[in-house]
């Protein structure tokens, strides 16, 4: 009987998984029962003639009938198993939701960086090791770049080929300020013709980087009160 009962159990897990009839050659191997193949086809038809499965097709598998959903949820292991599956399951869905809703955040400030202050405002994204920037253009139109395409080509790598340009960020060990890079006191080679100020940020223990690259002459005051009031934000 107790046999009888794994392989209802197995096959009901089966139909939830797949939405499709489950053979006993399918029960037999992918649910490690110990016995022949007889065994299993007599204990489905067994189970069959109890009103628990039937074939829902000529030459198909079975599947559980709403009787065997019945028996299926009054069976306390199955609660057992599945709440560890369940919580493991549901924190790493609040994990990734989490994670999503600060990427939001960070994206938001990016924006309202990049319109403030038309240059190329930039963060690190707090699951990994990429940069996201916008305003590449508003940089790009100006005389200095617009002028000068090796120059801006630079500026263009930098943000699109960042390993190392996020690597350099972290190595800063910056605490709450902006920091502030002019030209050759520039973190990277092909930046030394540009300003860039960059602050961290700390949002329920996601840690990153945000800041403004952009012309030398950039307006330094402006542009660290923007991201020193952004950083606010980020903290709320």
């Amino acid at each position: 009987m107790e046999r009888k009962q794994e392989v209802l159990k197995a096959i009901v897990k089966h139909f939830i998984q797949t939405a499709e009839p489950v053979g006993s050659q399918t029960i037999l191997v992918s649910y490690n029962f110990s016995v022949s193949p007889a065994t299993i086809r007599n204990d489905m038809a067994s189970l069959e003639k109890e009103g628990l499965i039937f074939q829902p097709h000529t030459s198909a598998g079975r599947i559980p009938t709403e009787e065997a959903y019945r028996v299926y949820i009054e069976d306390q292991d199955e609660y057992d198993s599945a709440k560890i599956l369940a919580i493991n399951v549901l924190k790493k869905a609040q994990d990734e939701y989490k994670t999503q809703k600060i990427k939001n955040r960070v994206y938001d400030a990016v924006e309202l960086i990049a319109r403030a202050t038309d240059n190329v405002s930039f963060a690190t994204l707090p699951d990994n090791n990429r940069t996201f920037y916008l305003g590449l253009a508003n940089v790009l139109r100006q005389p200095e770049f617009l002028h000068d395409s090796i120059r801006a080509s630079q500026v263009v790598e930098v943000l699109e080929k960042n390993d190392y340009f996020v690597s350099l960020l972290k190595k800063l060990k910056l605490e709450k300020e902006v920091k502030i890079f002019i030209g050759k006191d520039n973190i990277l080679e092909q930046i030394q013709s540009c300003g860039l100020m960059v602050a961290p940020y700390n949002i329920d223990g996601y840690k990153g980087f945000f800041g403004i690259l952009g012309p030398i002459r950039m307006n330094y005051p402006f542009n660290k009160v923007i991201l020193e009031e952004v950083q606010k934000l980020l903290q709320i």
